[in-house]
């Protein structure tokens, strides 16, 4: 391993240690995409109705932790930290001054899971994966 520079030294006391990726942790509430198992849109959260998938994956995965949007009203918060408190599942509130996204919230791993599909397009209780498309022949064949 490379021995940091006098240089490198003074700048990380100064600013604080180097991040990685500091433009996808700003979008994605302070972790990673590689990370994330369901991410959900400020409109989304605002929604009166939690997201049925969400609480199912907290069910799934009882490690993740809960990533909420602070630059948003407590109120539109509160159902998901319920919901949090429910599954014993950690949660932050970030809030960034200088950076704001429009992700509201993230549930995610300490670890990358490389899922494909992160957001949730509509409400559906029974499937919380995305569903795949059909193909012409499977519609006009149906078993």
């Amino acid at each position: 391993m490379k021995k940091p520079t006098v240089d490198e030294v003074l700048q990380q006391g100064i600013y604080g240690a180097l991040e990685t990726k500091p433009e996808e942790r700003r979008k994605f509430l302070g972790t990673l995409r590689e990370r994330i198992i369901v991410a959900l849109k400020k409109s989304q959260v605002r929604e009166t109705e939690v997201y049925p998938q969400v609480e199912l994956y907290m069910k799934k995965f009882p490690q993740s932790h809960l990533f909420l949007n602070g630059n948003m009203n407590y109120g539109e918060l509160s159902k998901y930290v319920k919901l949090a408190t429910k599954y014993k599942i950690e949660h932050t509130i970030v809030t960034n001054k200088e950076h704001n996204t429009e992700i509201g919230l993230v549930l995610a791993m300490d670890h990358a899971i490389d899922k494909d599909e992160i957001y949730i397009t509509k409400k559906d209780p029974k499937k919380p994966e995305i569903k795949k498309k059909k193909s012409l022949f499977a519609k006009i064949f149906k078993r």
